[in-house]
């Protein structure tokens, strides 16, 4: 199985930041994340526990920066 957006997972506000949030299991950035199970790290338990009930990650997945990216970077 796949769905379009993998976005119920439990998510945390980083520290002192508004409108900023993670993955409460794996710690990744949302906008990291984009909404893709294979933005999830392959140890999160989210990931796992949805790949052992049939649902896929892309074909195309994209390697997951473990730091993330700030906004700030982009032009």
């Amino acid at each position: 199985m796949k769905k379009l957006f993998y976005i119920d997972y439990p998510q945390e506000h980083f520290e002192d930041q508004l409108h900023r949030y993670r993955c409460a299991y794996c710690k990744i950035e949302t906008t990291v994340i984009n909404g893709k199970l294979e933005g999830h790290l392959a140890s999160c338990p989210y990931r796992i526990n949805l790949s052992a009930t049939g649902f896929q990650a892309s074909k195309q997945a994209a390697s997951v920066d473990a730091v993330g990216h700030d906004a700030d970077d982009f032009d």
